[in-house]
């Protein structure tokens, strides 16, 4: 088993680096945090960049890119900032579930509007009552002829209010049948008359930002239906291991930032005539937090390894999940405590990632939820 990048990889990972460095340097960052609004310059540049086309294949203007592919440009994005590796990961997951389920007509459509930046894709599943569960989806889409009519709420949804938005939306259309049976997937322009939604006031990822949705009496045409009617839990199913493993690629990415963070500031500041890294009580927290994200880290590349390589990896990329992102919370809580009162300070960047980190054992799937299907792929799930 041979994780070493290719030679092209390798120039995927510099110049991904690269132009993170030049478009997303710090204080712009930390600019568009505190303002809460999202660099649309820096979106161009990953379209100019073929970001957006990696995993797609070349018909639709795509790049026929590998997962590990993906996994490089969300742990690269993702330790400038994890909030900007949502926006990047949110847009891709949709993308590919489109070509998963999609008619050819609408991948015509829709794919090469995307990958040229001129649509953005955004998850909406959650509801107020239908978090984990998400087979207690309530919005309703009614069948009107060549038209659905959908109402409902969606909450916790990334990104909704950005521009040209289309909203992926996991409605009922059969509200008598098991919800395994009753799902359909509706693409929503984030504009169309009777959609309503408003920036949530959240503790990190406030750049792209979460939102409240309302749908009212909203006219969606016919051919925005992904998969076929009451098709949707499939579509949802099929889409969750891309998504969980280019969540663990992003966890690695800003926990591996927190490190380098925590190391250099160790080496420069100066207590009792001394830099700090050189006490053994910060040393070791440094050392635990490296070897912890290393761990995770290798988790993750075996998880999109298999991936990659066309094999069924469903608990590892559940594993990698999981531990990514509770090591994510785990460090950036450690970065604090290193840096002390400074790791709190706007002007400094810890306090940014430890904001960013609280959701991640909660986005994509809580920790309790990868938990509850690593022990049932062990045979240990409860009866019901």
């Amino acid at each position: 088993m041979d994780f070493s990048f290719t030679e092209e990889q390798q120039i995927l990972r510099e110049s991904i680096i690269k132009l993170m460095q030049r478009h997303a340097p710090p204080e712009l960052v930390r600019k568009h945090e505190a303002a809460q609004t999202f660099p649309y310059e820096l979106y161009d540049e990953w379209v100019k960049a073929g970001l957006l086309a990696l995993p797609f294949p070349e018909e639709y203007g795509g790049l026929n890119g590998s997962a590990i592919d993906l996994a490089i440009a969300s742990f690269e994005i993702s330790k400038v900032s994890a909030d900007l590796g949502m926006a990047y990961g949110g847009n891709i997951f949709c993308g590919l579930n489109l070509v998963r389920k999609g008619t050819p007509e609408q991948l015509q459509t829709w794919l090469p509007k995307m990958i040229e930046g001129e649509v953005r894709f955004a998850i909406s599943i959650s509801e107020p009552d239908a978090g984990s569960d998400v087979g207690n989806i309530k919005t309703f889409a009614r069948k009107d002829g060549d038209r659905y009519i959908v109402n409902g709420q969606k909450l916790w949804n990334t990104g909704v209010g950005l521009k040209n938005t289309l909203l992926n939306t996991y409605v009922k259309t059969d509200r008598d049948a098991h919800y395994r049976k009753g799902l359909s997937l509706l693409l929503i322009e984030n504009d169309a008359p009777g959609v309503d939604y408003r920036k949530l006031d959240m503790l990190g990822r406030r750049s792209v930002g979460t939102y409240e949705v309302f749908f009212k009496d909203v006219e969606v045409p016919a051919d925005r239906l992904i998969g076929g009617e009451n098709r949707g839990w499939d579509c949802m199913m099929g889409g969750l291991q891309i998504e969980r493993a280019v969540s663990a690629a992003g966890s690695c990415g800003a926990a591996q930032a927190i490190v380098d963070l925590a190391a250099s500031y160790a080496k420069e500041r100066v207590q009792f005539g001394q830099p700090i890294g050189s006490f053994q009580a910060i040393s070791h927290m440094i050392a635990d937090m490296a070897t912890e994200v290393d761990a995770a880290t290798m988790l993750m590349w075996r998880a999109v390894w298999l991936v990659a390589s066309g094999k069924d990896a469903l608990k590892e990329i559940t594993m990698a999940k999981l531990f990514a992102s509770e090591v994510y919370v785990k460090v950036a809580n450690m970065g604090v405590q290193i840096m002390g009162a400074y790791g709190l300070v706007g002007e400094y960047d810890m306090q940014r990632f430890f904001r960013d980190s609280r959701s991640a054992t909660i986005a994509a799937g809580t920790s309790q939820t990868q938990r509850n299907l690593i022990a049932g792929l062990m045979g240990l799930k409860a009866a019901r």
